[in-house]
């Protein structure tokens, strides 16, 4: 009987929370809650059928893509830019750099990030799916690719490019076209290609 009243007595005990123990509970519910928002837009691809996910380079990638591009000058385009840092990064060697973008979240994020910094002001960025877009202008490419699309972005490369375009490959190399530099190993590999047209 006297164990029977313990539990009813533990049992009607009101549960009060503190001050500090609802803060703590909203503070963290909301932290979460934003870190989610302002994550999405970078970590899932945009809405279409077939779209490539957001991978951000590595420190070395980017090390590798610097030393492929070394001694080069004109125009660079970075084929899926996600971030922008390799078109600052080309801007800051001199280059007149821009990106092409599927994701307009990171096409956003990648204008702001330039006009933070007003050096970089004439980078462009532009919110395009990838095939769409012309290399023409263009005497240096960059692109962080998937292997199912190399073969492809190979053959815009080579119909859409002048002769002696440097093309820089990262994670994947082109299937067929041969590199003139190797940078890197693993996942940090950088291709070097230079466009010979035959």
């Amino acid at each position: 009987m006297e164990s029977e009243c313990i539990e009813d007595k533990i049992y009607n005990v009101p549960s009060k929370l503190s001050l500090v123990g609802k803060i703590l509970i909203y503070t963290t519910g909301g932290l979460a809650i934003g870190v989610s928002i302002v994550c999405i837009p970078f970590v899932s691809p945009a809405a279409r059928k077939i779209c490539l996910p957001y991978v951000p380079a590595t420190t070395e990638q980017l090390l590798g893509v610097t030393k492929a591009l070394k001694g080069r000058r004109g125009r660079l385009i970075d084929i899926g830019s996600g971030d922008g840092r390799i078109v600052i990064t080309a801007a800051k060697m001199g280059f007149k750099a821009d990106g092409v973008e599927l994701n307009p979240f990171l096409v956003y994020y990648s204008r702001i990030s330039a006009l933070l910094n007003q050096k970089y002001y004439d980078t462009r960025f532009y919110h395009c799916d990838l095939w769409k877009f012309n290399l023409k202008p263009y005497n240096n490419v960059v692109i962080f690719g998937v292997e199912q699309m190399m073969h492809d972005i190979e053959n815009k490369i080579l119909d859409e490019t002048q002769e002696r375009t440097v093309v820089v490959a990262c994670r994947f190399p082109l299937p067929t076209m041969v590199p003139v530099e190797t940078i890197g190993h693993g996942v940090d590999t950088v291709w070097k290609y230079e466009v010979k047209i035959s």
